[in-house]
């Protein structure tokens, strides 16, 4: 649902920012509805080639294979593989390569053209099953399975109006030559796919202003935003370089206050150390603080004055530092090695509580 209080536009370094993580307004089914207008276009254009070749060849074909001594060597094998690549470059090649032009410059078209390598960094968050399960019941996946459906039943009405009609003349067919049936079929067949393939872009161009319409709706800003905005853009360099060391200041007093509170701290014991706390109602570990050189000895230092367990694993604790960031969970790659963390911490409190 969105926030009623993001009421102005996105500026231009907020679409920026966004389109450096691959956040983009784009409708695969444009594109899908696209390339299956390219595939149509390209085989009505070579129809007659593809028919004429594909001739030629099974009759090269069976006549070898007629004569077994043809196909028994390696060199009537190769005879017949080069008959077939042939015959498929020169049938399937020019529909396949116009396929894929129509749907690069959709893509175009929709997005523009720039490298975004935010976008393919691999997020080690989707492999956590409990956010995999949520997802299956999200308010998008009930709109795509609505949208699914409604494009089977609207391409599905259109073919279904085309064909009943021709049904009697369908049967009338029977007993037609091979060679006749295909030009008696033949118009009813454009008919019927080109129905279809119109429905298939007039769902597209509507998801596109659907997708366009919700991805501004994500972008929009609260006023205070853009006034925030604007004056971190209107500020001088000086002032901008000591808000962000104001910034980071708060932002390490803030993780070094909540290791009082973590489970364990893992360590590298001369490099990089990461307070982990475990709450029962996460399905993982958090990372609540971490750090490297004299951010790990300070972290190290406030966990010993507050009696937090540190556990040396260093392969454990670079993995942690580098690939998690902080207030976010575990991925789940990692449950095992922090699993046999969290055991060590759970028996060392049993002992003192026993007093062994």
């Amino acid at each position: 649902m969105a926030d009623p209080s993001k009421t102005e536009k996105a500026t231009p370094k907020r679409r920026e920012e966004a389109r450096s993580r691959g956040q983009v307004a784009k409708s695969t089914d444009l594109n899908g509805a696209g390339v299956l207008l390219a595939g149509l276009i390209g085989v009505l254009a070579v129809a007659p080639t593809v028919v004429h070749d594909s001739g030629s060849a099974m009759q090269l074909i069976f006549s070898d294979i007629a004569r077994p001594h043809n196909v028994t060597t390696a060199a009537g094998l190769n005879g017949l593989m080069k008959v077939v690549a042939t015959t498929l470059l020169a049938t399937v090649g020019p529909i396949a390569a116009l396929c894929i032009v129509a749907g690069l410059l959709l893509n175009y078209l929709q997005v523009g053209l720039r490298f975004t390598p935010g976008a393919i960094k691999p997020k080690f968050s989707g492999l956590n099953p409990i956010n995999g399960f949520k997802n299956l019941f999200s308010s998008r996946t009930t709109v795509n399975l609505v949208k699914d459906l409604a494009k089977v039943i609207v391409v599905g009405a259109l073919v279904a109006l085309a064909l009943i009609p021709d049904l009697t003349h369908l049967g009338a067919s029977v007993g037609t030559a091979p060679a006749d049936l295909g030009s008696l079929m033949e118009s009813g067949v454009q008919s019927i796919v080109f129905r279809a393939v119109a429905a298939y872009l007039v769902i597209g161009v509507a998801d596109y202003i659907w997708q366009r319409r919700r991805f501004e709706q994500s972008l929009k800003m609260t006023k205070q935003e853009v006034r925030d905005e604007v004056r971190q853009r209107d500020l001088p360099p000086e002032v901008k370089r000591a808000i962000r060391r104001r910034q980071y200041q708060q932002a390490r007093a803030r993780m070094m206050a909540a290791i009082p509170g973590a489970d364990v701290v893992v360590t590298n014991p001369t490099h990089y150390a990461v307070a982990l706390e475990y709450d029962r109602d996460n399905p993982a570990p958090v990372v609540v603080a971490k750090g490297k050189d004299h951010v790990a000895m300070q972290i190290r230092r406030i966990a010993e004055e507050h009696g937090i367990p540190i556990y040396p694993d260093p392969p454990l604790a670079r993995e942690l530092y580098r690939t998690v960031e902080l207030d976010q969970m575990i991925p789940a790659e990692l449950y095992a090695a922090v699993a046999q963390v969290l055991a060590f911490v759970y028996r060392l409190a049993a002992r003192k509580r026993v007093g062994v």
